[in-house]
């Protein structure tokens, strides 16, 4: 099978993190069940609380984690430090903010890429896949 044959893919697991639903639906949409050919599926794994995502994320169950960075009362970006400080192994991560001058915040958030609302589709599946890709060597979890 070639390597982009959907059957020779796993499912990938993203971790999409905001306290509004409407706000996960949105990233989840713009995403895509299949962001791009070669990286396969996404099965998406809803969070709006941060417990949630510091479970899951230490648990392993993350391929990828999509934080909102305007999440209250702890944002995305905060949110991505700790992980990336705290959780060995810890899954890549993607903050989205509202305004493309906060991006230099992704420095200082340790995430490994950012998206601006309102999210573009075809950007958002981009960012994503090339962000998985950088994982593709890893054991696909779960």
């Amino acid at each position: 099978m070639s390597s982009t044959d959907p059957a020779a893919q796993p499912t990938r697991t993203v971790l999409v993190f905001s306290h509004r639903p409407e706000v996960r639906d949105a990233i989840t949409s713009a995403i895509g069940r299949r962001p791009a050919p070669d990286v396969g599926r996404v099965r998406f794994l809803e969070a709006g609380g941060i417990a949630e995502v510091l479970a899951a994320c230490d648990a392993g169950q993350v391929d990828l984690a999509v934080l909102d960075g305007e999440a209250q009362p702890t944002g995305g970006m905060g949110l991505s430090r700790q992980l990336k400080n705290e959780i060995p192994n810890c899954p890549p991560i993607v903050v989205t903010v509202r305004r493309a001058d906060d991006r230099w915040l992704a420095t200082w958030s340790q995430a490994d890429a950012v998206l601006v609302h309102p999210l573009d589709p075809l950007t958002a599946a981009e960012t994503v896949a090339g962000v998985l890709r950088t994982t593709q060597a890893v054991a696909p979890r779960g």
